[in-house]
């Protein structure tokens, strides 16, 4: 059974009825680990050993969030920079997540379409994620696709409930190693293989 690490950010949680949701669905499922970066680090005081633990004893990395200016919210970009660390998690003997799998769970406000080279966004989600996808190759890891819900502020409840509902069963796809490769590679989105 593979260990699963959620590293969860929003500066704004109170507000959103998605991640309020898919944190309820999270809690539902045994044996993750679910870590709030703002609630944890309200003064972006990282405790660097900390996470790093966190890390190593972790298989598969979820970052969930909301898409926030094409990125991340600014905690995740401090954490990071910070935990890691050069001949940790690369360099010529930074082999510490060497064959982990690392993968962004997030909402955003716009429609799918809006995330095509002809739509309003101009770029893919998986072209805004390159720099990420980059970090994690640079650490030996491997990218997974996103698991992404489009749309959030337009969402009806029953929505937001089969979303909550797909992401657990992916996440307990991911614990059980239940997803192949092959379809991992072929898939744009997480969302479409449940």
């Amino acid at each position: 059974m593979a260990k699963v690490s959620i590293i969860f950010a929003h500066p704004a949680l109170e507000k959103s009825r998605i991640h309020s949701r898919l944190i309820k669905q999270v809690k539902q499922i045994k044996g993750l680990s679910f870590r709030d970066l703002y609630e944890d680090y309200p003064d972006f005081d990282i405790n660097i050993q900390r996470e790093q633990q966190a890390l190593l004893n972790n298989d598969i990395i979820i970052f969930q969030h909301p898409l926030y200016w094409y990125s991340t919210p600014a905690i995740i970009k401090e954490w990071l920079d910070l935990v890691l660390q050069h001949q940790w998690a690369y360099g010529s003997k930074g082999i510490a997540l060497k064959g982990k799998k690392w993968m962004h769970v997030l909402s955003s406000g716009g429609l799918k379409e809006a995330y095509l080279p002809t739509g309003l966004n101009r770029f893919t989600i998986m072209e805004l994620l390159a720099p990420f996808q980059q970090t994690a190759s640079l650490c030996n890891m491997q990218f997974l696709p996103p698991f992404v819900i489009h749309g959030t502020h337009r969402l009806k409840s029953d929505e937001i409930e089969n979303a909550a509902m797909q992401y657990g069963k992916m996440l307990l796809a991911l614990q059980n190693d239940e997803i192949a490769g092959a379809d991992m590679e072929k898939a744009t989105y997480m969302n479409d293989l449940f």
